[in-house]
């Protein structure tokens, strides 16, 4: 007898293992997951709250399962690219606290700041009290202001990166209920991630932990591997849409309206396209996993990584660093916005006019992608090529 449809199905990566379910304490039910996501799409704090529990069992990259992370990633957002939006950047908080050895703060729900807009700056300065016999402040205080806060006015805490009084940028965690902080509600008029607006965020003398120290956000793995894993969001939202493709030219079959070879094509092209792309993105989850089972505890080196070592047939810099984090942005945002051509190419004004599902997916997904600088991003990488950070 045939397993039951469902409308959700969870995106994998890799088959499971032999005995996989009991790495996972407890295992977490994507199929379960997906179908709360789908009955709380456009609910912020009901979304939330999804996430928060999520995050009481979900990998972290580096740990042996970051395939299983991105599988969760890309399976919610496949549901609704804007759910994904709300879980990432909580995962990713909880990833950050536990790679700075505070894993026990990751209570409640989070966000991560750490974007720079002119015109804004926020500061990190010494608090009140007396030095510590090291000379450091015995508190931190932020003022300024920190632009691109996602969700700000509903999460209670997020990791922020602030200027230091050293000239550099560091990353602290803070209450964002504590006195002190205001959420500008912006007027978004978008009509992509229309239930997560980012606005400016004000501190006046707030509290916070520092996480590390300057540089240390931007140049441990953990950076590298959290923009790999907004990568298979984006890449769950496209898949989403080769879903919707293939589905309409079945029920145009069924209707006797056969598609033609125009049609067949960009079917071909789309599923080429997406299995090369989720191929990839396992190769990246392995080399992360390598990469993270090699890291010493004292985190040194270009990208925040020992020096030696190698891992999964690339070289030692290139795995888990900033330059494979590239490489992985790139293709998949390459991927997603030729999906998204194909796709509204063939099924024409129709769905985006009148299916409210393929409509809001793909405004959110548009919005969303350009979290990647494109041309810019592979201008990085060029400087890091000439570096001799690649595999070729």
């Amino acid at each position: 007898m045939n397993a039951p449809h469902r409308q959700w199905q969870p995106i994998r990566l890799s088959p499971p293992s032999q005995g996989e379910s009991a790495l996972e304490e407890p295992p977490l039910d994507v199929e379960q997951l997906q179908d709360r996501v789908a009955s709380a799409v456009g609910d912020v704090p009901a979304l939330l709250a999804i996430a928060q529990q999520a995050g009481r069992s979900a990998p972290k990259p580096g740990d042996g399962r970051t395939a299983r992370l991105w599988e969760l990633l890309a399976s919610v957002a496949a549901v609704d690219v804007a759910a994904a939006r709300v879980m990432e950047p909580h995962l990713d908080a909880g990833a950050i606290l536990s790679q700075a050895g505070t894993p026990e703060s990751f209570t409640g729900s989070w966000g991560v700041y750490a974007a720079e807009a002119p015109g804004t700056r926020l500061a990190a300065e010494a608090g009140p009290g007396e030095a510590e016999p090291t000379g450091k402040a015995a508190g931190v205080q932020l003022n300024g202001s920190k632009p691109w806060c996602s969700l700000a006015q509903f999460v209670d805490h997020a990791v922020v990166t602030a200027h230091t009084e050293t000239g550099g940028r560091a990353a602290f965690a803070v209450d964002l209920r504590a006195a002190g902080v205001t959420c500008d509600v912006p007027e978004w008029t978008s009509r992509g991630l229309r239930e997560i607006p980012s606005g400016t965020v004000h501190f006046d003398r707030v509290p916070a932990v520092p996480l590390g120290g300057d540089g240390w956000y931007f140049q441990r793995p953990g950076f590298a591997w959290g923009g790999m894993g907004v990568a298979a969001c984006w890449l769950g939202g496209a898949v989403a849409l080769g879903r919707h493709f293939e589905a309409a030219l079945l029920r145009g079959a069924r209707s006797q309206r056969e598609p033609d070879q125009v049609a067949l094509a960009a079917l071909g092209e789309v599923d080429r396209i997406l299995t090369s792309t989720l191929q990839y993105l396992t190769r990246a989850a392995d080399a992360v996993d390598a990469a993270g089972a090699e890291r010493e505890p004292a985190m040194d080196g270009a990208h925040g990584q020992p020096s030696t070592g190698g891992g999964a047939g690339l070289d030692r810099s290139a795995v888990g660093g900033w330059s494979e984090a590239l490489r992985v942005r790139g293709t998949v945002a390459a991927a997603v916005e030729r999906v998204q051509l194909l796709v509204s190419q063939n099924l024409g004004p129709g769905p985006l006019a009148f299916d409210e599902r393929y409509g809001k997916g793909m405004a959110d997904l548009s919005l969303y992608v350009r979290q990647h600088h494109a041309t810019r991003d592979d201008a990085q990488l060029g400087v890091l090529t000439l570096k001799g950070e690649h595999a070729w």
